[in-house]
């Protein structure tokens, strides 16, 4: 499938700041399951813009405006084509038992990915750890069982949680956000010894060629999961639809956590007041056409 992405955000100040820096991951990966084809980066007021390529593999770019502005907009505008990669049975069909010991012999290829880190504690939730991943448990069923039952036991509602927000406070309300039941699911996961990463990016509202209901997260960016499975290969799942993900899912960035992966973060000099405004739009385009 090809999309256009274009994902704007706008700050307004009560008085102009005098200075502002900024950090954007809104650049989308190529990958396996997608390639970036066009891509564009509009900062207003105008000013130069930086790249480099962060420790996880996520592009990055920053800038600074170093005079008075009364407002910042910054948009990116994406054209990607994804596809699905579906891991091979037989690596689904693994006994987690043995994908721990797989795991164990090389935890040095993926262990920020086992460890807990600002926003996923590990070991809180032993009830709920113990659940899953028994060890004759085929891996892929293991994983998907999880996936579902976050997706039936916990309730989307927005506004109800921040990024301050605790897991423990998720668990208990049972309700929360996108990023809210990644986090949980990567908490679950690395306490069982299971290499799991945080995933930014995008998802279609819903498939014009079929009568889905709509998708769950789709009004702005979306957050996932990504577990690590026996021979290399990253699985993508969806708690917040109960999905694996596919090609109406957009990879951006990667990360322990939401902190190793926000969209834009920075500061000013300026008064505390400010105005936020983001604006995502995902739309499918023929597969034929290639402008943005």
């Amino acid at each position: 499938m090809r999309f256009r992405v274009s994902h704007t955000t706008q700050y307004k100040y009560s008085q102009p700041a005098s200075e502002s820096f900024a950090e954007l991951r809104v650049w989308p990966q190529s990958n396996a399951s997608q390639q970036v084809l066009k891509r564009e980066l509009i900062v207003k007021p105008d000013t130069v813009i930086d790249h480099y390529v962060d420790y996880f593999g996520n592009n990055v770019e920053f800038f600074s405006i170093p005079y008075r502005h009364g407002e910042l907009t910054v948009t990116s505008v994406a054209e990607v084509e994804t596809c699905v990669v579906n891991p091979p049975a037989v690596v689904l069909e693994t006994q987690v038992g043995e994908a721990r010991q797989i795991f164990n012999s090389a935890q040095y290829q993926h262990y920020e990915f086992l460890q807990p880190s600002s926003l996923v504690p590990l070991n809180q939730h032993q009830s709920i750890r113990k659940r899953f991943f028994k060890q004759a448990d085929e891996i892929g069923k293991a994983l998907l069982e999880l996936n579902s039952w976050i997706f039936k036991s916990f309730e989307y509602e927005s506004g109800v949680t921040d990024i301050s927000t605790p897991i423990s406070q998720v668990v208990k309300e049972r309700r929360g956000v996108c990023q809210d039941f990644a986090h949980l699911m990567l908490a679950i996961l690395r306490s069982n010894g299971i290499p799991a990463r945080y995933v930014s990016g995008y998802i279609e509202a819903f498939d014009p060629d079929l009568v889905d209901p709509e998708m769950i997260g789709a009004a702005a960016s979306h957050a996932w999961v990504e577990v690590y499975l026996p021979g290399g290969t990253w699985w993508g799942l969806d708690p917040t639809n109960n999905q694996t993900a596919g090609e109406r899912h957009v990879v951006v960035a990667v990360g322990r956590d939401y902190n190793d992966v926000a969209p834009m973060r920075g500061t000013y000099k300026g008064a505390n007041d400010q105005k936020l405004n983001v604006m995502v739009e995902l739309k499918r385009k023929p597969s034929e056409t290639v402008s943005v």
